[in-house]
This record gives structure tokens, C-alpha cells and sequence, in this order.
């Protein structure tokens, strides 16, 4: 209690018997009147002469122009951050408020549960400007801290200070804005800065882990502001984002991988939050380099439990047939609706059989419901089989379609797709052109940034 109180009070003057103590003005009165006599006693105990104490308002310290910023995660980039399709549209967004701060969308409100990616956004804009537009005033912070940098303000130097530090920012980002519930009154501070911002054409990115509208305990006044620019739901990364997490961070730590397929174990143990995905491997990495053992499904196992090894077991990939369809897709060109249409041109027919053997190795599905996912009957299915397993032969265009097929899904690094001959039939011209994988990156993302990215 003495420490809450005493914490910014300071000696300022002693003369004829007199301490004199500056104190907030907040504060002073409070102290006086409970600890004066006791402060009394207490310095004529110390024995230095001193008689009385008094104490006085502290003279107001100049506060800085612009707020503190919070210090991003030097890792928080958009080089690093592994594109998917439950986060492709935030990445996109936020690289564009970065390169045009206040021009492209003001606010930009990112949602989504804990341990998706917005902190990295929000991260990779600050060092973006940084890096890149210097002359602007950006501020990072969280709603925390808004909050607590306002009550000191109030504190020491008044409302006006605090408007006069915000209002002239070019750039101001928050994170975890849901904070804000329940504090009307630096609510109403919140919407007065935001207005100002918005008025003048400045940036402002926030972000929650709910939707506006699921902000019940903020005012509607500032949930309704939050929908004036662009609103984006981040979503839980699919297996082919966490396995390229994955990929990349065993690529950065000197292991011995020792089984692909480890990686998959891994992937499904923590299927909706990349950082307990990025935990669990950093378990398993570390048991690794301790007891010098190679990366295997038994090592996740151990590390991370029964049920990781039990998933792999089943489900080596965890795959389905959605997601083996856009893997072939992606390794031949040919379209998931042409998969599934009634084409029986020998480009599209040798594609859809890959994707039936994909799908029956991997999933574990019965030719009935393979049939079904592909919208044939399930002798289609086993002849597709069949055919498959005949074509397989060492050098093949149907093994090394298979092949790429495998990288998509994350059986093994990924390599470029002009590495290995595309998957045509040469008897009849493809109806669609081939669609390299090198291609199918956006077109929003500019040269500077180079993201992994997954279709």
C-alpha cells in the first residue's frame, strides 16, 4: 500500500527544520491527511534535525509529443508470414494499409480467436512503415496500454496533453481492442481519437478476437465506427498452412527429420492455433536435440501424447477429399470443377484418377464414399485405381504428377513445379491451359514481399 501511494513522491527541499516531499496533485491531499503525522514522526526519529514535513504538489513533467510505442516482434514481418486461405484476405489487406497508409481501408478490424496471426499483421504493418515511410508518426500499442498511458495522462497532466499526443499520430495500430469493454470512460477518449484520426485521413488498424457487433459491452456508437473501413475474420489455419509452418520451421533448426510424415502427427496435435502448433514443435524439436533422435511419428508421440500418434496412424496426412482434389488441381492444371464434371477427355480422366488413388491411399474412405466425393459409382473408382497403379512405372508423367501432388499436401518440401514435367495427355490439347503452381501466387502481393503462399 505504501509503495501505490509513495511510488512518485520525492524530497524536493530542506531548510530550518522543514522536509518538504513533492507529490501528485492527485495524490497530495490523500497522503497529508492519512500519513502527516506519521511522516512527522517518523523524520524527527531519523535524527537529522528535521522537525516537520510538508508536502507539496509536484510541478507538472513535460510529457513526451508522441506516445511510446510497443516494441513488434522483430520476426512479425509479411516475409514471414505463411499465407493460407483462412488468412490470405487479412494478409492482403494489411499489406495494402501498409504501403498506402490512410488511402486503402481506415479503420482495418481484424478478428479471429487467439493465436492466428493478427498480432503478426498488426506486427508487419509497424515495421513496414517503418522501414518504409520513416517520416510518419506510427503508433503500436495494445488497448492495455491505451489504456493505461490515458489514466496517467489524466493523472499528471490532464485530458489535453493526452489529445494532443494521440491526435497527431499518422498511424495508430491496437491490438486486442475487445480490452476496451467496460472502460467508458477511456471508451469515449477512444472514440474522440478515432474520430479525429478518421477525419484527417490518417491509418487506424485494430484488432479483437471477437467481430464488432460480438463487442456487447462497448458502446454501439464505437462498434458501428469499427465497421466504417474494412472488417476481415482471420480463420484457423487448414492442414496445409500448419504443415508449411511446420516445413519451415524444421528448415530453420538443424534436425534430422527422420520421417515426413512426423510433421503430420505434429500438424493435427494443435489443428486451430499456430502458436500451439509452433509450441508443439519446439517440444518435439527439443526432445530431439537432447536424446539425439531423428524426428519420427514414435518421438511425437511421446512428446505430445497417444492421441497425435493415434491421428497419423489413421490418417497419415489427415487429408480429405476436398482437400486431395485441390492438390491435384494444383499439381496438373486441371480445375476441381473439372474433377467433378462428366468429362472424359484423357487430361481430365488421368487428373480425376489420380485424385480417386490420392484419395483411397490417404483417407482410408471406402470406394463407395470415394464414389460419392466424386460423383461417380464405385466401380469408376476402382478402375481408377487399377489404372493408376499401372502407370506408376519410374519416370513416368503420372508418378511425377503424383509427386507433386504429395508436395502440395505437404508429404515433402516443397520444390518448384517446373522442376518435374506437367501432367498432360498428349493425344488431345488441354480445353484449359495448364496452370503452372509457380503462378498461383496473388497478384496483390508486391515483389518485396515474398510470402509462402498456398493456394
Amino acid at each position: 500500500m505504501l509503495d501505490l501511494w509513495f511510488r512518485q513522491v520525492r524530497a524536493v527541499d530542506l531548510r530550518a527544520g522543514t522536509l518538504t516531499l513533492a507529490a501528485p496533485s492527485a495524490d497530495r491531499a490523500w497522503i497529508e491527511r492519512r500519513y502527516g503525522a506519521l511522516l512527522d514522526r517518523s523524520a524527527r526519529r531519523a535524527g537529522a534535525g528535521i522537525e516537520r514535513v510538508v508536502v507539496a504538489d509536484a510541478p507538472l513533467t513535460s510529457l513526451p509529443q508522441s506516445p511510446t510505442p510497443l516494441a513488434p516482434n522483430p520476426l512479425h514481418t509479411f516475409e514471414r508470414f505463411v499465407i493460407g486461405p483462412g488468412n490470405r484476405l487479412a494478409h492482403a489487406a494489411a499489406l495494402a494499409v501498409a504501403e498506402l497508409p490512410g488511402q486503402a481501408y481506415t479503420p482495418l478490424f481484424l478478428h479471429g480467436p487467439p493465436g492466428l496471426g493478427k498480432t503478426h499483421l498488426l506486427g508487419a504493418i509497424a515495421a513496414y512503415l517503418a522501414e518504409h515511410r520513416p517520416e510518419l508518426t506510427v503508433h503500436y500499442t495494445t488497448a492495455e496500454r491505451f489504456t493505461t498511458e490515458f489514466v496517467t495522462c489524466l493523472r499528471q497532466a490532464g485530458p489535453d496533453a493526452f489529445k494532443a499526443r494521440y491526435r497527431s499520430l499518422d498511424a495508430l495500430l491496437i491490438d486486442d481492442v475487445q480490452a476496451l469493454e467496460g472502460k467508458r470512460r477511456t471508451e469515449e477518449e477512444f472514440v474522440d481519437t478515432f474520430n479525429a484520426l478518421h477525419r484527417d485521413g490518417k491509418q487506424i488498424v485494430l484488432s479483437s478476437d471477437r467481430p464488432p457487433e460480438a463487442l456487447e459491452q462497448l458502446a454501439e456508437r464505437l462498434r458501428d465506427r469499427f465497421h466504417w473501413g474494412l472488417t476481415v475474420e482471420i480463420q484457423p489455419p487448414d492442414l496445409r498452412t500448419r504443415l508449411t509452418l511446420l516445413w519451415r520451421m524444421a528448415a530453420s533448426l538443424p534436425l534430422d527429420l527422420g520421417e515426413p510424415g512426423a510433421l503430420a502427427a505434429i500438424a493435427s496435435s494443435a489443428p486451430e492455433n499456430v502458436r500451439r502448433l509452433e509450441g508443439a514443435m519446439t517440444r518435439v524439436a527439443a526432445r530431439a536435440s537432447l536424446f539425439s533422435e531423428p524426428i519420427n511419428q514414435a518421438l511425437v508421440s511421446t512428446t505430445l501424447g497417444p492421441l497425435s500418434h493415434a491421428v497419423a496412424a489413421r490418417h497419415p496426412h489427415a487429408a480429405d477429399p476436398a482437400t486431395v482434389k485441390e492438390a491435384v488441381a494444383g499439381a496438373t492444371g486441371v480445375s476441381i470443377d473439372e474433377l467433378t464434371s462428366k468429362s472424359r477427355s484423357p487430361r481430365v480422366a488421368q487428373a480425376r484418377q489420380l485424385a480417386m488413388y490420392l484419395t483411397s491411399e490417404l483417407t482410408g474412405l471406402s470406394t463407395a464414399a470415394i464414389a460419392r466425393a466424386f460423383e461417380r459409382d464405385h466401380t469408376t473408382v476402382l478402375h481408377a485405381l487399377r489404372a493408376v497403379g499401372g502407370r506408376l512405372e519410374a519416370g513416368s508423367p503420372t508418378l511425377a504428377a503424383l509427386h507433386r501432388a504429395r508436395r502440395e499436401l505437404g508429404m515433402a518440401p516443397g520444390t518448384h513445379a517446373d522442376d518435374i514435367p506437367s501432367f498432360e495427355s498428349r493425344a488431345e490439347p488441354p480445353s484449359t491451359p495448364a496452370r503452372p503452381a509457380a503462378t498461383r501466387t496473388t497478384d496483390v502481393y508486391p515483389p518485396r514481399s515474398t510470402p509462402i503462399h498456398l493456394p
